[in-house]
């Protein structure tokens, strides 16, 4: 037998790594040669000596009670049985059924501090700043014959993000079934959030109690998906917006995966994700590996706190867009299939009256694709419907000082469509038989090379030929019995690794080109599609009332500028519902900011409006688009208060939302979250937005500070005690501007 892991070589960087960041503190445990167990995720608690770290190690050991092995279990960021966990072990896999349980042995690991700061070389290592870092842990399984190499970091925003990558060092297959990453939370942690939702309804928070056991949330649509956990929060009793203390996690990867909250008797609370791999999925050959999506958590004080430490990550990108967001007008609830060059151009023209900066064309533009029946694969211009083809559009669109976009949907394919015709075998099925169609369609298999080949060939071409600034890249279905044929082997894997090398490609030939993942709406969103595109599209839904809460949990993730958010037309499409233009701007006002409507049908009035929030959006979109996203914790259900405020504290935009009639008439004060407390500021409304809809504005009983000089109160007293909200109608919300003096 294989010996027990021995401590780590001389020489090795510390076995007690303490990393810091942006308020968040991180110890790792790498003593005893096993995998690094997380003594501490969570508040910084400022910058720890040798002994002092030690003295935490010891602090934190666990009274070893238990059934399962003699001694304290302690899991490590990849746990394992053979360290006596018996919770949801880390890799899941097998050689021709032996070597089930591993016992990973720590061969070295080396330790990256902040740029400017020495390497560790030996003893407990501290980072004595805020700047984070990340170690990087080898180890070896010698009777499994495995390499596995873990990387943790602490970021700059104070992000922890971790993955892993197994290696086949044997001379025969090794499968792998799963490969789980964990980092532990408090016993204070006693409530989960996650999300569930449905097309049209993304993102619907749902809370439980967070008990002993297991809660799992498993994602097999091929995609991100709309009934997936987006992120897992674990909290302190009744945690808020700003109050509590929250710990998250994200799996950022756009196919199949698992996240997990792990409660056990043995005082050990895990949140826990992975990629969920079908069975026969990946198998190594002697020599390949597998590498783990990345796993992202965030601890704050308030779920604000956690998702700012996801929007600053995101922000500081090197590839993170730069430039004003273009505000977008997209033709596909104006003129659905129904495309003609002279209507086209009305409505371009209307667009470029009202302010937008971009014109996109959705669906329908190629083939025979004159419904959603047919020609999805046949990625040519169609003659029938632009006989000479494009130009006549992008110049008139160029010409009107906007930039063009185009629909695209390359992961799909008609059964009715040439390319099917001509390449039945490109289509994933898992057997002789196709898989039930979803929108009339199915899966075009992008791992399969000639296929990859086609479409990078028709999309470079397209992006070659016409001034395409934008690519609207929709995924209309989930990816059911998704198969490689001829096997018939499972191709989720594949198909998003390969999706990813598409997209990688693309943007390597046209670096100028921009991508908006939408799927359905927005059934794939993640922080690794987000690698590769500029934005996502939040819902189909424009229902400015569904989109509140659609959008508030979006960005518990995502900042606003990555959101696309557009106004609807006075009929919402999928809904019914009518709202007034106000609502509707005033929604949109807090995102990548569109328009999905025919302009040409629209009032004069309607259109004058409309231009005037517009032209509010582009004045304020260095504010949205850099600033912190807030939340108020208000008390009253019927009443939501949100807004943004400057990184430096020198400006705010506030939202005042009512989604229903409160029991409260009038509504109590609300509290503005996120200013500076010693500074003063000038709050007033905000125009379009500072005209109160209800019956007390009817009535000309107005609130004595609603005026346009609005008045001067700290920060602090606008923070804790408030401001008398107005009384609105139902679906209504008005905007304040609280400005530093």
């Amino acid at each position: 037998m294989a010996p027990r892991p021995a401590p780590l070589p001389p020489g090795t960087p510390s076995e007690l790594i303490q990393l810091r960041a942006a308020g968040v503190g991180l110890v790792l445990d790498l003593t005893g040669g096993t995998l690094p167990r997380v003594l501490h995720w969570g508040a910084d608690l400022g910058r720890l000596g040798p002994e002092e770290l030690r003295a935490l190690k010891l602090a934190r050991a666990p009274q070893p009670i238990g059934f399962s092995v003699d001694g304290p279990v302690e899991p490590a960021v990849l746990p394992e049985q053979s360290a006596g966990w018996l919770g949801t072990p880390g890799l899941v896999g097998n050689r021709g059924g032996r070597d089930f349980s591993t016992a990973f042995a720590v061969r070295g690991a080396t330790v990256d501090p902040p740029a400017g700061r020495p390497r560790s070389s030996g003893g407990p290592h501290s980072s004595s700043g805020a700047a984070g870092g990340s170690v990087t842990v080898l180890a070896h399984d010698e009777a499994a014959a495995l390499d596995l190499e873990l990387t943790i970091e602490l970021t700059a925003s104070g992000l922890v993000r971790q993955r892993a990558t197994v290696t086949n060092r044997g001379s025969s297959p090794f499968a792998v079934d799963a490969v789980n990453l964990t980092l532990p939370v408090p016993a204070a942690a006693t409530e989960l959030l996650d999300f569930t939702g449905h097309h049209l309804r993304e993102r619907s928070p749902q809370r439980t109690a967070f008990t002993q056991g297991l809660r799992v949330r498993e994602n097999r649509t091929g995609r991100t998906g709309y009934d997936s956990a987006y992120l897992l929060a674990a909290g302190t009793a009744g945690f808020g917006n700003r109050s509590g203390e929250v710990w998250a996690v994200h799996t950022a990867w756009s196919g199949n995966h698992r996240t997990f909250a792990e409660r056990t008797f043995h005082s050990v609370s895990l949140l826990g994700s992975g990629e969920l791999l079908l069975s026969g999925e990946v198998e190594l050959a002697p020599g390949e590996s597998y590498t783990t999506p990345w796993q992202y958590g965030s601890y704050g004080r308030g779920l604000d706190e956690v998702s700012a430490r996801f929007h600053r990550w995101l922000r500081s990108r090197p590839h993170h867009p730069s430039s004003p967001r273009p505000v977008t007008l997209n033709t596909w609830e104006a003129v659905y299939f129904d495309h003609d060059l002279e209507r086209l151009r009305e409505l371009a023209d209307a667009a470029a009256a009202v302010g937008a900066e971009r014109f996109v064309l959705d669906d329908g533009w190629f083939g025979s694709r004159r419904d959603d029946r047919r020609a999805l694969g046949d990625w040519y211009v169609s003659d029938e419907v632009w006989p000479d083809g494009l130009g006549p559009l992008t110049d008139h669109v160029t010409g009107l000082g906007m930039q063009f976009g185009l629909w695209v949907e390359p992961e799909m394919i008609n059964e009715d469509s040439d390319l099917a015709r001509a390449h039945p075998d490109w289509i994933m099925a898992a057997g002789g038989w196709l898989p039930g169609a979803a929108r009339h369609q199915q899966v075009l298999d992008l791992a399969r090379p000639e296929a990859f080949a086609y479409i990078l060939e028709r999309l470079d071409e397209l992006l070659a030929t016409y001034p395409i600034s934008y690519l609207k890249w929709d995924h209309n279905r989930d990816l059911v019995e998704a198969g490689h044929r001829p096997t018939g082997r499972a191709g989720v894997h594949g198909q998003t690794l390969a999706v990813y090398r598409l997209m990688d490609e693309l943007r390597r030939r046209h670096p100028g080109v921009e991508i908006e993942s939408c799927s359905s709406g927005g059934g794939r969103v993640d922080l690794e599609i987000l690698q590769r595109t500029d934005r996502v599209w939040v819902s189909d839904c424009i229902d400015a009332l569904e989109r509140q809460q659609i959008q508030r949990w979006t960005n518990v993730l995502i900042p606003l500028e990555l959101m696309g958010t557009h106004v609807g037309s006075g009929t919402a499409h999928t809904t019914g519902r009518r709202h007034p233009l106000d609502f509707r701007a005033g929604t949109a006002l807090f995102g990548h900011f569109g328009i999905e409507w025919d302009l040409t049908d629209a009032s004069p009035g309607d259109l004058d409006r409309l231009a005037e929030w517009v032209a509010l959006h582009k004045e304020l979109r260095g504010l949205l688009h850099t600033g912190t996203a807030v939340h108020a914790d208000h008390p009253d259900p019927a009443y939501h208060l949100h807004g943004v405020v400057a990184e430096d504290g020198s400006d705010a935009v506030y939202a005042l939302v009512a989604t229903a009639s409160s029991e409260l008439y009038p509504p109590g004060p609300v509290r503005l979250p996120g200013l500076d407390p010693e500074a003063v500021y000038r709050v007033r409304p905000q125009a379009p937005g500072d005209l109160p809809d209800g019956n007390a504005h009817h009535w000309g009983a107005h609130l004595p500070w609603w005026t346009p000089e609005g008045l001067r109160l700290p920060g602090r007293v606008l923070s804790e005690a408030g401001l008398q909200a107005p009384v609105l109608y139902p679906e209504r919300l008005v905007l304040l501007r609280a400005t530093r003096v």
